[in-house]
């Protein structure tokens, strides 16, 4: 009876601790699943290792004071990246775009939490997920299979062939997998067009520039902060599809990876310098003033006994 007592108030004095990785900057946009960049923050996203889930998709991640929430969309090949802005903004409370800073790992707490967390991270009607209608079918009818789960109940399809949002018409399109695994759209599915005005712009690493992500030019655009919220939810989400210089960037070609997007379709890039210095995950351990804490229970306990 006593030890049941005693498991009880341990567990007590003992709360949740969230995990703690090495996590490492990406300034440039990609996602293995076909989520599209220009309409979505892309100063907020999880390039995490394994496949890309059907709701697991937002993750928390706090350093120090500071949290944000992040879409996992694309899968890495070991390390923990995130977005450079986001990774940033941890560690300074500043956008990238105004105060850059470099560096390898850090380690942060993160926690698996609900996807309507990261809603106001996606800039659709309703909050859906935005996926390329012509790349992003396998991933979809998986999630469509699970009918719990969120991506199946929670995305849309545009006639957009690459996530940088270069290519095609930014058009809805509809998908009855009783009839066709094919989408039907206004325009001919995936057609190779040049989109104009839905561009998606990364941070540049180390610098704060803001660039194009599919011409590699710098924005005239005025950098300004990209961060107005502890959460990371970028204030420019009122930009056509969120197309700001300021809520699209990061993930690829920083120093610790040598992937960019149209180089790696799942996003399977090596992350050598992220392996040799931060691949590991931390274990998350209890505080010694807790353990105390938790010692000094359990002798009161015991001398019940």
């Amino acid at each position: 009876m006593y030890s049941s007592i005693l498991i009880s108030l341990l567990a007590i004095a003992a709360p949740a601790v969230a995990d703690s990785v090495s996590v490492t900057p990406h300034d440039s946009y990609s996602s293995s699943v076909g989520v599209l960049g220009c309409k979505i923050n892309t100063n907020r996203v999880a390039y995490w290792p394994g496949s890309v889930d059907c709701n697991k998709i937002c993750i928390k991640l706090s350093y120090e004071d500071r949290s944000v929430h992040l879409l996992r969309i694309d899968q890495s090949g070991g390390a923990h990246d995130i977005s450079y802005d986001a990774w940033n903004y941890l560690q300074t409370g500043q956008s990238a775009t105004s105060d850059p800073i470099t560096g390898g790992g850090v380690d942060m707490e993160y926690e698996e939490v609900d996807a309507s967390e990261c809603a106001s991270l996606i800039n659709t009607d309703g909050n859906k997920l935005p996926l390329s209608a012509s790349n992003s079918i396998n991933y979809v009818a998986s999630c469509i299979s699970d009918s719990s789960s969120w991506v199946g109940s929670n995305y849309v399809l545009y006639n957009i062939v690459d996530s940088i949002c270069a290519w095609g018409y930014d058009e809805t399109c509809t998908l009855n997998l009783d009839e066709s695994n094919q989408p039907t759209c206004p325009h001919t599915l995936g057609l190779v067009t040049p989109l104009t005005g839905d561009s998606v712009y990364n941070i540049e690493y180390g610098t704060g520039a803001v660039v194009d992500a599919s011409t590699g030019q710098v924005s005239s655009k005025t950098r300004r902060s990209a961060n107005s919220t502890s959460s990371g939810n970028s204030p420019y989400r009122s930009f056509p599809h969120g197309n700001s210089p300021y809520s699209n960037s990061s993930y690829g070609n920083s120093p610790y990876s040598n992937s960019s997007y149209g180089n790696s379709s799942c996003g399977n890039s090596s992350y050598s310098y992220s392996r040799a210095v931060s691949g590991a995950v931390v274990g998350a351990q209890m505080p010694a003033g807790l353990a105390l804490v938790s010692g000094a229970v359990a002798a009161a306990v015991l001398a019940l006994i």
